[in-house]
């Protein structure tokens, strides 16, 4: 799962991007003429289609081997049954992007229909007005210091009580253990109390991931996977049939959004005149409906599961590769 969650991030970005070429700024009208040195066309007609289908199970390599080869660090990835999408790594066309001028770069359909049925009106899935107010709550709620002091909480509780004593024991008896499985699952624990208020119990490995969190990693698989397809009329027709990995997707994502609906629906009456210290809790006293709600909870959910895990994986990953790094980490824990 950690390679869905980085390849929903490429998706994310690539799609970010789409009107890239249609722009009529200076900045588009340089990228263009620079992007069509790399090109790649197996023919006029499908684009690259084949070479995009050999490769859609190693796409994160495929798309890290053409960027790697490209001289302004981003490529043009066109096929038939699918928009024409731009990849790039390079730094000042990201921060054009993302952060520049922004406002330019809506996500558009084209990639709201990815997500849709999963993050439906999340803040990763919306433009314009909708991702604003979802922007300002979210940072005004992340900048609380009541919020602040209730992760640590949270994080103190999650490492001191779960996770120290699954490694300790993997550690006195010799036993080899699964880091990004065991991080995936405290990453979920985590970010479930911290943005709705439960506790899952993902972190006990003599027991199986419980249904939402099975449900929610489905989901999130089949969405992104939906972005890989070769043309993209199949996972169309797979959703209007009810049929495959559509069927599975449409099961998945009522559980999720079943499973947060009843949080809702029990925090609304239990809340009162004290509200919790999570997110859920904090998003429904700003007086926004419920299914907004809990399309914002989902999407924080994601963001706060995958990248984390993802993230302390390699690191334990990079510094086994680097033990001078590791024991000077080391040293300085025990200062």
């Amino acid at each position: 799962m950690a390679d869905i969650s980085l390849l929903l991030s490429v998706i994310i970005l690539g799609f970010l991007i789409l009107s890239l070429l249609s722009s009529s700024s200076l900045f588009s009208n340089k990228i263009h003429l620079k992007l069509r040195k790399f090109a790649f066309y197996c023919c006029p007609s499908i684009g690259c289609l084949i070479a995009f289908y050999k490769n859609r199970r190693r796409l994160l390599d495929w798309y890290t081997e053409l960027l790697s080869q490209s001289e302004t660090q981003t490529i043009v990835v066109h096929r038939l049954g699918a928009p024409r999408t731009i990849v790039t790594a390079n730094p000042d066309s990201v921060e054009y992007i993302l952060k520049t001028n922004f406002a330019n770069f809506p996500k558009g359909k084209p990639f709201t229909e990815l997500l849709g049925d999963f993050l439906g009106l999340g803040i990763f899935n919306v433009d314009g007005e909708m991702w604003s107010i979802q922007r300002k709550l979210a940072s005004h709620e992340f900048c609380a210091k009541s919020l602040r002091e209730f992760v640590v909480e949270v994080l103190e509780d999650e490492v001191e009580s779960r996770l120290i004593p699954i490694l300790d024991d993997a550690a006195e008896n010799d036993r080899i253990i699964d880091m990004q499985e065991v991080l995936r699952r405290f990453a979920f624990d985590t970010i479930c109390k911290v943005s709705l208020g439960m506790d899952p119990l993902c972190l006990d490995l003599s027991r199986p991931p419980p249904p939402l969190a099975a449900a929610f990693d489905s989901a999130s698989e089949i969405s992104a996977m939906r972005g890989t397809a070769p043309v993209f009329v199949v996972w169309k027709l797979k959703r209007a049939l009810n049929v495959g990995l559509e069927k599975d997707l449409k099961e998945a994502v009522k559980l999720v959004h079943g499973c947060v609906d009843e949080m809702i629906r029990s925090k609304k009456e239990t809340m009162g005149g004290n509200s919790g210290g999570d997110l859920l809790s904090r998003f429904l006293e700003s007086g926004l409906d419920d299914e907004m709600v809990r399309d914002m909870v989902i999407s924080f959910l994601m963001a706060g599961r995958d990248t984390t895990s993802a993230a302390v994986t390699w690191l334990f990953w990079l510094l086994t590769g680097h033990r001078e790094i590791e024991k000077q980490w080391w040293t300085r824990l025990h200062l």
